[in-house]
């Protein structure tokens, strides 16, 4: 496939243009790496790597041309130099027009929050799946195109990736398509021109501070997402959030609400809440779902609302949500068979993981002990890594720290930042294994027969990244290895 520069151009604004933009491009990159002859390159400044020092390797390569913020003055004149204010927003325009703007041609539906896009995200499409209508989903688990997977590598791609999987959607008949929009895309400008009929937010409390630096910041990056939304959009927001209001403050779309407490446009009522699921009344309508927790509620109450938006009837959201099952990774339960129940969540931040567990103690009975096993990420937000353990102290009468994905830093390290949310009389409630496997056997060696193991922080993930290498690692699968030989 080749295209016409120009034509790949129209909507890019250009600041400062040297030589001809008739010629053809064989294709589309922003890693030099990558680059072949009759490429265009688009030099990006990345958070650790400026593309605009390798215009001089893509050219080398064979790119015929280049779009930088910055022109270099010894670029060659049969090479075409196309300078903007910003390269990243120009690679998403340029990105969905190389695809020719497959966005345009199905209802996309975007995520952002802290907490729950990936629920939210895999609920819609398994709700639109079992509808019947053929959907895609970008998630942090699994790419789906109708029932073909692909594993994820990250909560939201590059503009180029997005784009691509989005014209494989649209050429396989997909009208819907669902996907998580993280506060690093929206600020690299991964998910910028993209056409979303409807903009969810779930909620925002600590997490990225290591990229973002300020929680002022995390909150104008999610914000970011509505601002450039275009009138013909709609924004749903959780508006039991107290952050909710300013989400919506500069949007052109159509508003709208869920909320538990609050007034809203969706309106939920916990009636009851079990591990075998919840009873909700939505707007005065009544639902049993398969999933568990306030938490869960919220996600429900968004999928119906974006259901609802997308013009599905009430009666058949609700028809077809009692039947869907959790994302992968989120509140699962295990059960073994001396009567001992695990549960695995993604949880990995203060709020979420105050979630899962505040629901487990609203189900627990009294004579039932909650043993929790908790990590945090290496090179990532270290604040936060006393806040998880607090956290986890709080509401478990056993905690035992260990390794997430200690990545290139010293696990025991992080089990001594963690260390430092724990006052000195709670200290004999906790154990300290690093090894994550042993320390999971050792939460299910000790449990009673009664009793609740909660796994958290990794959920979904089938790794383990210990001194910059990737080793499969998968909580669920030994878990349940363990109860099948108790």
């Amino acid at each position: 496939m080749t295209k016409l520069l120009s034509d790949i151009l129209t909507k890019v604004p250009v600041v400062d243009q040297q030589g001809d933009i008739e010629k053809d491009i064989n294709k589309v990159e922003f890693d030099s790496r990558k680059i072949s002859p009759g490429d265009l390159f688009v030099a990006v400044p990345g958070t650790k790597v400026d593309g605009h020092k390798f215009i001089g390797k893509a050219i080398a390569a064979g790119a015929v041309a280049v779009v930088c913020e910055q022109k270099p003055t010894n670029i060659p004149q049969d090479i075409c130099a196309i300078q903007v204010e910003d390269s990243s927003r120009a690679l998403a325009v340029i990105a969905s027009a190389w695809y020719d703007d497959p966005s345009e041609e199905i209802e996309l539906t975007g995520i952002t929050g802290t907490n729950g896009k990936t629920t939210i995200a895999t609920l819609l499409y398994k709700l639109f799946r079992s509808l019947g209508y053929k959907a895609g989903l970008l998630s942090t688990i699994h790419i789906y195109n109708n029932d073909k997977i692909i594993d994820a590598t990250h909560t939201t791609p590059d503009a180029l990736t997005i784009n691509g999987y989005l014209r494989e959607m649209v050429e396989a008949g997909c009208k819907y398509v669902f996907m998580e929009v993280s506060s690093h895309a929206i600020q690299q400008n991964r998910t910028f021109g993209l056409n979303f009929d409807v903009a969810v937010f779930s909620n925002i409390t600590h997490d990225h501070l290591d990229y973002h630096k300020t929680f002022e910041n995390y909150i104008k990056a999610k914000k970011k997402f509505f601002d450039e939304l275009p009138h013909t959009s709609a924004a749903l927001v959780n508006s039991d959030d107290r952050n909710a209001s300013m989400m919506l403050q500069n949007t052109n779309a159509d508003t709208f609400s869920f909320a538990l407490k609050k007034p809203a446009d969706y309106k939920a009522k916990v009636i009851e809440n079990s591990f075998e699921g919840l009873h909700l009344e939505i707007n005065h309508k009544s639902l049993w779902a398969r999933l568990v927790g306030d938490f869960n509620a919220y996600n429900l109450l968004a999928v119906y609302g974006v259901a609802s938006l997308l013009d599905v009837e009430d009666e058949i959201i609700l028809k077809h949500l009692s039947s869907l099952t959790p994302a992968e990774g989120r509140f699962e339960v295990l059960k073994a068979k001396d009567g001992k129940t695990a549960i695995i969540d993604y949880a990995h931040t203060p709020d979420a993981l105050e979630n899962v567990m505040t629901t487990i103690k609203n189900v627990i009975k009294s004579d039932q002990q909650l043993i929790t096993v908790i990590g945090t990420g290496g090179d990532r937000d270290k604040t936060k890594r006393p806040v998880m353990a607090k956290t986890a102290m709080k509401y478990a009468d056993k905690v035992i720290l260990t390794s997430d994905n200690p990545r290139t830093e010293d696990p025991n390290q992080i089990i001594r930042d963690m260390k430092d949310g724990i006052a000195q009389g709670e200290m004999n409630r906790i154990l300290e294994i690093a090894d994550r496997k042993q320390a999971i056997h050792t939460a299910c060696m000790i449990a009673n027969s009664s009793d609740i193991i909660l796994v958290a922080g990794k959920g979904h993930e089938t790794y383990q990244e210990v001194d910059g290498v990737r080793h499969h690692f998968d909580d669920k699968e030994i878990v349940q290895s363990i109860f099948n030989n108790l």
